[in-house]
Parts: structure tokens; sequence; C-alpha cells
């Protein structure tokens, strides 16, 4: 059996959707640099939102609240029939997101919690976890209904800004898709979501504003035995044409 196959893309995430084509995509899960965290960062509250003796990692350019309108439209496009969209954010964010994905034709089932552990930095209440937004396009059955809501694994320390546990991404991934079919991350960042679908068995394309990102989701994805090709949407539109997932 040949190896799950990924693209990697460098540049603005909405423009990088628009050059997909229409349902080639049959899961979407991203973390996009919410507008909330300049507040973090303008109070001090993080020290991984800035180059610092805490961070040896620059950080990346905020992606602004009044670019959700186009975001979700153009994920809503490329994403397959009967298909599902996961996007983390914080609690300020998640109010801003969900009225903006339904207008854009999403369904919104209910906000996961990641539990991330251990506290983070705060002023009222201590942050431990993150929202995970839970989106659907038509009608599309989750691969097993006993999973809990609430998904539990330790936040990453000293690693990418933001960075993700690959066990996070591999529950999502796992609940949303099929072996061969693609997962998209426009804001990949170290790229665990493409990790996680790399290693069972799903194609993945990713995009990231950041050199670094890429370099770094690049090396994963080849330690997780992935293979590069520069046409794993083209292919996945033809492979997925006509087909239909299950109902809800």
């Amino acid at each position: 059996m040949s190896h799950p196959r990924f693209q990697l893309a460098h540049g603005d995430a909405v423009d990088w959707l628009r050059g997909l084509p229409d349902e080639c995509a049959q899961l979407i899960v991203t973390d996009p640099p919410y507008e909330s965290l300049e507040k973090h960062r303008a109070v001090g509250t993080t020290t991984r939102l800035k180059r610092s003796k805490a961070s040896s990692n620059d950080w990346f350019a905020i992606f602004p609240n009044a670019r959700f309108p186009e975001l979700f439209e153009e994920m809503y496009r490329i994403l397959s029939r009967n298909s599902h969209l996961y996007l983390f954010c914080d609690q300020e964010t998640a109010f801003v997101a969900k009225p903006i994905a339904e207008e854009a034709g999403f369904k919104f089932w209910k906000p996961l919690v990641w539990d991330k552990k251990r506290i983070g930095m705060g002023y009222h209440y201590r942050a431990r976890y993150e929202f995970i937004l839970f989106f659907e396009k038509g009608k599309r059955r989750l691969n097993d209904l006993g999973i809990s809501d609430i998904i539990e694994s330790p936040r990453i320390h000293n690693g990418y800004p933001t960075e993700k546990p690959v066990e996070v991404s591999a529950v999502l991934v796992g609940q949303s898709t099929q072996k061969r079919e693609l997962v998209v991350d426009p804001f990949m960042g170290a790229g665990s979501v493409g990790v996680a679908a790399i290693r069972d068995g799903r194609d993945f394309a990713g995009n990231d504003i950041s050199d670094a990102a890429i370099e770094l989701t690049r090396q994963r994805l080849l330690e997780a035995r992935g293979v590069e090709k520069d046409d794993v949407v083209k292919t996945a539109k033809r492979r997925h044409r006509g087909q239909l997932s299950l109902g809800m």
C-alpha cells in the first residue's frame, strides 16, 4: 500500500484556499492566530507571543476577525458535501466565529474542550483549556459516537508558538475521515494536524505564512513517512468526485 501524501504551500491562508478546487477536501482542522491574542500580548499575560528568554520563536501575524467571513466562505467551498470543520479558538473568538461560520453555511454542533492538563498564564482564573468549535457541512456521521467532548492532552512546553499536540488532532482526524481522504489546514504552524493525518493514512494539504513553519512541518511529515507531491489536492478532487459520506 502506498504511503499517504502531503502538499505544502506558503502564503496568505485565504488566498491559498481560493486557489483550491471546489469540494476537494473531506476535513479542515485549523488554528488561526486569532485577534484576541493581541490583548494577551499587550498586557503581558503570555511570553509566547513575543521573542523573549522564554521563547525562541518570533510571533506570527494576527489574523483579524474582520477576515473571518472570507475565510469561512472559502473553507465551506473547498469542503466536500458531507464533511467537518474544527476550529481551535479561545472563548472570546468563539462568540465571533460561530455566527460567521453559520452565515457561510456551516451547521454548528458544539464546542469541544481541549483540557491541557496544566494551567497556563492569566489574571482571572488561569487558563487550562481551549475550545475546538465543531462544524458540519451537509451530514457526516462521526466514526465513534462514544468519544467524549473533552480531549485531554498536556500542552506542548517550549515548542513552536501555540503548537498543538498531535494527540488532539489525531482524535479529530480519526473521527471525521476515512483512509486516503484529504485533510486541510490553512494555518498549519508546526504541522500537528498534518502529522496526525499522515500517521493515520490520510493525505494532507497545508499552508502557512511562515517559512519556519513550512520547513518544520515538512521535516515532521517526512519523518512520519509521508510522501511530498505537488498534485495532492488535484488527485484528491478526482478520487472523491461523486463520493458521498455517511449520513448523520
